[in-house]
């Protein structure tokens, strides 16, 4: 059986488990905690040096790293990778968009107010820049939502699953979401495809 690793808390660490959910695949998940220090001993280094969840493991033992990694693995043949080779292409620009110009914004301030062992960091210039940098992220995305029901396109894919990690908690962190409302008309369209399961479950 699969295994993930990871918080059931962390946007990172739910995508592979809703992807899963919507394919319908078992998997076992073993909670690790980063912010308590968990993925920094020796046993879960050994697994990812880097330091991080979530983290894969295949049933013969082989390790994945790094959330739209193995989002695009397990993704591999499914609705949710294209056989057309621009529009898989899209599907990764937008997987790219969401490693470096929303989750670095959209996710830090969420995880800035939710972890109280993070409130130090949460100085009034940091939260500022972030609030403005997330804002332009979801601007951007809501130019794309204005156009296609999806983030790449007329259909579902594993970019719509990257992006809808963070964003639906995008109101938590700060963000004004009546700003963007076909940001939020597709949010409701994740949460209907079926086989949908809400940030924090675990098998």
């Amino acid at each position: 059986m699969l295994t993930i690793y990871g918080m059931s808390d962390s946007g990172n660490c739910y995508k592979p488990r809703l992807l899963l959910a919507k394919l319908g695949r078992p998997f076992r998940h073993v909670e690790v905690n980063s912010v308590s220090g968990e993925t920094r001993t020796a046993g879960y280094l050994a697994k990812n040096p880097n330091g991080k969840v979530p983290l894969l493991e295949l049933e013969d033992g082989r390790l994945l790293a790094e959330s739209n990694a193995i989002l695009l693995f397990l993704a591999d043949g499914t609705r949710f990778v294209p056989s057309d080779a621009y529009a898989r292409a899209l599907v990764h620009q937008w997987m790219f968009f969401e490693q470096y110009s929303h989750e670095p914004f959209v996710a830090v301030r969420r995880a800035l107010l939710k972890y109280p062992e993070r409130a130090a960091q949460a100085t009034p210039e940091r939260m500022q820049a972030l609030l403005e940098g997330g804002s332009r992220a979801l601007a951007v995305m809501e130019g794309q939502l204005a156009a296609t029901p999806f983030i790449a396109g007329e259909t579902m894919s594993v970019a719509d699953i990257a992006l809808f990690a963070y964003t639906q908690d995008a109101a938590f962190a700060g963000y004004d979401m009546d700003r963007f409302p076909a940001v939020t008309g597709w949010l409701d369209r994740v949460a209907a495809d079926p086989g949908h399961v809400p940030l924090g479950w675990v098998p």
